[in-house]
C-alpha cells in the first residue's frame, strides 16, 4: 500500500514514527505532508522522516482558522493527487480526511481531544475513527462520528508508542535517582491552540522563586515562549533552544510540570511524577490519567506544593499496566491499516 501521513504537530511523531518504520519494513510506500507548528518540522529532521511541508498553520485567531483551512486542504490535495495513494491516516489533522474524501482514498481519523472543533469535519469524512477507552462513541457521535466508524482501542494514546521504550525509561531513572542527577522540566501553556483559553505565563513566579533552589529546564512550544523565558529574571533557568528527544527528559525528570498537551500525558504514563497546571477545562483523557494516579492536578501551583511533590516515586504497577495497553493499542492500529489491503 502506499499510506500518507499529515503530521501536521509535534505529538503526531512520537506517535506514528514506530508505526512508519513498520510499514516501510514491511514493503509499503509511506509519503508524509507537514506543517510549521511547534517543533514539527525540527522534529521530524531529527528522527530521520522524510517529509514535505505543505501550508501554514494559522494561529490561536478562529477568524483565520476557518479561512486558513479550505487553503491548505487545497494546498494538500494538489500535492498529492498524482501519487496514487491507498490510505490516508493522521491523528488530529483535520486536514486529512477531507483531503482523502476529495482524493477518493478511504481514511482513518484519530484523537483524544474532544474539545477541538476540528474533529467535526475530520469525524464526518473519516472512514474509520480510532478512539480511547475512556471517550465514548455517544460524545464522538455528538461532533459527527457514526458509531458504525468507530474502533475503541486500550489505555490511551500515549500508550501506543511509550510501551516500547518504558523499561529502558524506568533503568535510566534508577540510576540518575541514586546519582543524584535528576531535573525539573516545565512545559509552558498550548498558547496558539484553538481549544486553549486559560492562561498566559501564569507560572512565571513559581519559576523565579524554583530556579533558585532547582534545576529547571523549560521546554518553549515556539519562539514566542522561548523568547519570554530568555529574559534575565529567569537568569537560573536552562530553556531549551531546540526540542528535546521523549527519552532524554525522562530518564532524569525528577518531577515534570506540564500546563497542557501530550508531553505532560507522556511523562506521567511512563511513572515519572507529574503535575498537570493547566489552565482551562480538562480533557477526559486528563481526568483518566488524574482518577487513576498516574498524575495531579494542582492549577494554582506554589513553590510548597512542588516541593512535596519532589519526594513522590514512580507508581511502576500502574505504568506497567497501561505499557501493556499500550501494545495492544499499537496492534489495534496496526490492523485498522491492515483492514484496507
Amino acid at each position: 500500500m502506499h499510506i500518507w501521513f499529515d503530521i501536521s504537530n509535534s505529538p503526531h511523531i512520537n506517535m506514528f514514527y514506530d508505526l512508519i518504520r513498520d510499514l516501510e519494513r514491511e514493503g509499503h510506500i509511506i509519503t508524509i505532508t507537514s506543517r510549521r507548528l511547534a517543533n514539527t518540522v525540527e522534529l521530524l529532521d531529527q528522527k530521520g522522516l522524510k517529509h514535505t511541508v505543505v501550508g501554514e498553520h494559522y494561529g490561536k485567531n478562529i477568524y483565520k482558522k476557518i479561512v486558513g483551512y479550505p487553503i491548505r486542504v487545497i494546498q494538500l490535495r494538489k500535492f498529492l493527487q498524482n501519487k496514487k495513494l491507498d490510505l490516508a491516516v493522521s491523528q488530529s489533522s483535520f486536514h486529512s480526511p477531507l483531503v482523502a474524501k476529495l482524493l477518493g482514498i478511504p481514511s482513518i481519523y484519530t484523537n483524544d481531544n474532544e474539545h477541538a472543533l476540528g474533529n467535526i469535519p475530520s469525524f464526518i469524512f473519516a472512514t474509520k475513527i480510532l478512539l480511547p477507552e475512556y471517550l465514548s462513541a455517544a460524545k464522538a457521535k455528538k461532533l459527527g462520528a457514526s458509531k458504525n466508524k468507530i474502533v475503541h482501542y486500550p489505555g490511551v494514546k500515549d500508550g501506543v508508542y511509550l510501551w516500547p521504550i518504558a523499561e529502558l525509561i524506568r533503568e535510566h531513572r534508577k540510576n540518575n535517582r541514586c546519582a543524584g542527577t535528576l531535573k525539573i522540566y516545565v512545559r509552558p501553556e498550548p498558547l496558539t491552540a484553538q481549544y486553549y483559553q486559560g492562561g498566559l505565563n501564569f507560572l512565571d513566579d513559581a519559576l523565579c522563586e524554583l530556579q533558585n533552589h532547582h534545576s529547571v529546564i523549560v521546554l518553549p512550544r515556539d519562539k514566542t515562549q522561548l523568547n519570554h523565558y530568555k529574559q534575565s529574571k529567569f537568569a537560573n533557568i536552562n530553556v531549551a533552544e531546540k526540542p528535546l528527544e521523549l527519552i532524554d527528559i525522562a530518564k532524569d525528570c525528577a518531577l515534570f510540570l506540564g500546563a497542557g498537551g501530550s508531553m505532560t500525558r507522556e511523562l506521567a504514563c511512563l511513572g515519572v511524577p507529574t503535575i498537570s497546571v493547566y489552565q482551562d477545562a480538562l480533557l477526559e483523557v486528563d481526568k483518566y490519567l488524574i482518577e487513576n494516579g498516574f498524575m495531579v492536578y494542582e492549577p494554582n501551583v506554589t513553590i510548597d506544593i512542588i516541593n512535596g511533590h519532589l519526594k513522590n516515586n514512580s507508581q511502576s504497577s500502574l505504568t506497567n499496566e497501561l505499557m501493556r495497553k499500550g501494545k495492544a493499542a499499537y496492534d489495534t492500529f496496526k490492523e485498522a491499516i491492515m483492514s484496507f489491503t
